[in-house]
C-alpha cells in the first residue's frame, strides 16, 4: 500500500510559529517599509457609527481604511525605544 501525504486542513496552523508571521527583509516594489506587508483589524462598531465613518471619509476625499490608518498612526506613533 503506498503511504498517503497528508494535506494541511483548511484551517491548521504551520507547524513552525515563525512562519505564521509574515516577514521580509526588504519591501516588494519600492514600498516604506511599514507599507510593506498589512495585517488586518477587526472591531465591532454600531451601524450608526460606521456610518458617521463613511460619511467623513466621503467628505474629507478618502477612503474609510485610509483616514483610519492615518488616525491609528496619530494615536499610536512608533517610538525609537520600543521593543516588540
Amino acid at each position: 500500500m503506498t503511504g498517503r501525504i497528508r494535506k494541511p486542513g483548511f484551517a491548521s496552523r504551520p507547524g513552525n510559529p515563525e512562519s505564521w508571521i509574515r516577514a521580509g527583509e526588504t519591501p516588494p516594489n519600492g514600498k516604506a517599509a511599514g507599507e510593506a506587508f498589512t495585517a488586518r483589524l477587526t472591531i465591532d462598531i454600531t451601524p450608526e457609527l460606521r456610518g458617521r465613518i463613511k460619511v467623513a471619509a466621503f467628505r474629507r476625499g478618502i477612503t474609510v481604511t485610509d483616514m483610519l490608518r492615518d488616525l491609528l498612526a496619530r494615536e499610536f506613533p512608533s517610538s525609537e525605544g520600543d521593543q516588540p
